[in-house]
């Protein structure tokens, strides 16, 4: 009887185990048909983006065409033919006064609903200049070339102008900010508490806080960084120093916990050996101790910069969702971040900015999986076994 029971329970607990396995069998599954799903539609909508449709037309450098933009290109062409790119033709003929009185034959850029017309995607063309893309296209006067715009322009009220250089480069900016401020602090932080301060209420008390300080949304740390940066110090609001002054509130944190968990991992033989030696507690923690944790530091600190990387709340807070068609040069110019710029071209109704903001996000995909890749390689090049 004995015996009966106890192969009912066993098989009660294989099958229960079976159960919870084929349970998290399936829940890998759901999350990888999720991730399968979202790198196919991004990268489906993103690569089209990497072509513009450009049209071959005449151009016709005179005192005409430098007084109004418009009569540099025939009239069945005005329409088809960029604006953005037409209104850069007078500041052009001034730079090459030797074209003047001159015509050329030059591929050109196109308007977005020309671009998605030879994507096959909706457009506001009207049949009238369908007729006329088709005919050019038998012509070869029409063509998907290779968007350099996207990669050396900044923000345009024009989608087939539009560009992510000045997101990029403020990117830069803040995360060079956000690493100045962030590691030096955080690093200093996690020594003082780790290897020199007493066990009291207090720096428990510093302990807790900074643990939960690391769990509070994001958005918290931009109406600080607003208080704090922008209406008590008057630093310049949607510059780089701002952005990267508040995402260094929110990175410290990180740098705090990881290299805390760095010093840590640091067998206490070294310490000891340090001591039977003859070096001070300040000689034994900087000479030795922390040489030998900075692998695990910098991989703390590349994973909390890639953190920084792809927030947007704390950023919209100060400012830093502004229109920016200028690459900032400084720290304090008025600047924007890429999440800034996707969340910009989401909200926008014109179709042609849905496949530039897929092409933005593979973009930051790629910079945010390239910089967790560095960390882990990182931390296995140096890692140290004992």
């Amino acid at each position: 009887m004995n015996k009966m029971v106890s192969n009912k329970a066993t098989r009660r607990r294989y099958l229960g185990e079976r159960i919870f396995k084929g349970a998290t069998i399936f829940a890998l599954t759901i999350a990888a048909a999720f991730l399968v799903f979202f790198f196919y539609n991004m990268i489906t909508q993103g690569v089209s983006a990497l072509s513009q449709a450009e049209i071959l037309v005449d151009i016709h450098y005179n005192e005409t065409s430098a007084k109004s933009y418009k009569k540099a290109v025939d009239k069945p062409y005005r329409k088809i033919v960029s604006r953005g790119w037409m209104r850069t033709l007078p500041l052009y003929m001034e730079d090459h006064p030797e074209l003047m009185g001159t015509n050329a034959q030059e591929w050109v850029t196109a308007t977005a609903d020309v671009d998605q017309y030879l994507k096959g995607k909706p457009n506001r063309l009207k049949e009238k200049h369908k007729k006329k893309i088709d005919a050019l296209e038998k012509e070869g006067k029409v063509k998907l070339a290779f968007n350099t715009n996207f990669f050396t322009r900044g923000d345009s009220k024009m989608p087939e102008l539009a560009g992510i250089k000045s997101a990029v480069v403020g990117s830069i900016l803040v995360l060079l900010v956000t690493l100045a401020v962030a590691l030096p602090i955080g690093v200093m932080t996690a020594v003082y508490l780790e290897e020199f301060a007493p066990d009291n209420r207090l720096t428990q008390l510093i302990e807790i806080n900074i643990n939960n300080l690391a769990a509070i949304p994001s958005i918290l740390f931009g109406l600080l960084g607003l208080a704090v940066f922008i209406n008590f110090f008057g630093v310049p609001r949607s510059s780089a120093l701002v952005g990267g002054l508040t995402l260094a509130l929110m990175t410290l944190p990180v740098v705090i916990i990881t290299t805390r968990a760095a010093l840590r991992a640091v067998p206490s033989s070294i310490r000891e050996a340090a001591y039977g030696l003859g070096a001070s507690r300040w000689q034994a923690v900087f000479h030795h101790v922390l040489p030998l944790a900075m692998p695990g530091i910098l991989t703390g600190t590349i994973i909390g910069l890639a953190q920084a990387m792809g927030e947007t709340a704390p950023l919209l807070v100060i400012g830093m969702m502004a229109y920016i068609p200028d690459t900032p040069t400084s720290i304090t110019e008025v600047a924007t971040v890429l999440p800034a710029q996707i969340f910009t071209w989401a909200g926008e109704s014109i179709r042609a900015y849905e496949e530039r903001t897929a092409a933005a996000i593979l973009v930051l995909v790629t910079i945010l999986l390239s910089m967790n890749a560095f960390a882990i390689w990182l931390r296995k090049r140096f890692e140290t076994r004992w």
